[in-house]
């Protein structure tokens, strides 16, 4: 887990890891839109449903990516309400921002910001919003636990709270494959392991675990749900899975011969392993925040 900024030195080195994410995310961002019919959109559908976005709400999206659960949130909230969307990787936000203008929709705003420090707009009522939104985003939050719950402190009392995450076992099979394959020319990959272990996501990617979580961070009326996605591991599937998520940044420092042959590679490793889905499994977290009454 990220070291917390009690000195300057761990206060540089979460710059450079948010450095580096947006870095990353930028570079995918060509092949992380071709995924969201697959992944990212289906979840965020769900999200926004279940979050019970309604006419006239004012939503805080973070982690918003190309806007897989901003869009729904901004065609649910209606010309009455307002999305703001927040990510730390431009060129998705960019995309974001052609989709909205495409559907015509004007009640979303795409803001290049880091969400740990975020403060709501003016547009947004005094007791805060009325629903955050975060999909496959909240694991890669500085602080997970802390930002999380700064998060949850601008949302009004009664307003929602949704979140997705990988279902424990989720995307592993398929994350250590390209691990084993990446590492062959990137030695440094080796000794990286999974998504799951470098980041806060084994601590929340259970139902039980999840909700006691919501819990903790001052809501109530928990509901978790089960996202079923199973994707077919085509050859174009899994290398769009390797170049538009996190997993890019396995491919730095490669030139393009090596990232050729690493795609070429990863291809004959998922057939010689008879690897034929990629469990994308997610659980849909909600819950009502709660706010203790003011005193005096």
């Amino acid at each position: 887990m990220t070291p917390d900024p009690g000195s300057p030195a761990d206060a540089s080195t979460i710059t450079d890891t948010t450095a580096e994410t947006a870095r990353t995310f930028d570079e995918a961002s060509e092949s992380f839109d071709e995924l969201t019919p697959l992944v990212w959109g289906p979840a965020g559908q769900v999200l926004a449903f279940r979050t019970g976005i309604g006419p006239g709400d004012r939503v805080l999206d973070v982690c918003c990516g190309t806007g897989a659960s901003a869009l729904p949130a901004a065609m649910a909230a209606g010309p009455d309400g307002r999305v703001h969307a927040v990510d730390i990787a431009d060129e998705l936000l960019e995309h974001g921002r052609l989709v909205a203008e495409r559907r015509g929709l004007k009640n979303i705003d795409f803001v290049c910001a880091d969400a740990t420090t975020w403060e709501p707009l003016s547009d947004v009522p005094e007791q805060g919003y009325d629903a955050l939104t975060i999909s496959y985003g909240v694991f890669f939050l500085p602080h997970m636990d802390r930002s999380f719950g700064r998060l949850v402190s601008q949302v009004r009392h009664g307003g929602r709270v949704g979140v997705t995450v990988w279902r424990a076992g989720a995307m592993e099979e398929f994350s250590d494959l390209v691990f084993d394959v990446v590492g062959r020319w990137s030695p440094r990959m080796r000794d990286r392991g999974s998504l799951r272990h470098r980041t806060p996501l084994h601590r929340i990617d259970t139902p039980a675990a999840l909700e006691e979580w919501l819990v903790a961070a001052g809501t109530h009326t928990v509901e978790i749900g089960t996202l079923s996605n199973l994707l077919p591991a085509t050859e174009e599937l899994c290398w769009a899975l390797v170049t538009g998520s996190g997993m890019r940044g396995m491919l730095a420092g490669l030139d393009d011969p090596q990232v050729e042959e690493v795609r070429q590679a990863l291809a004959d490793e998922v057939t010689a392993r008879g690897l034929h889905t990629i469990d994308a499994t997610t659980l849909v977290g909600t819950a009502t925040v709660l706010r203790p009454p003011v005193s005096g």
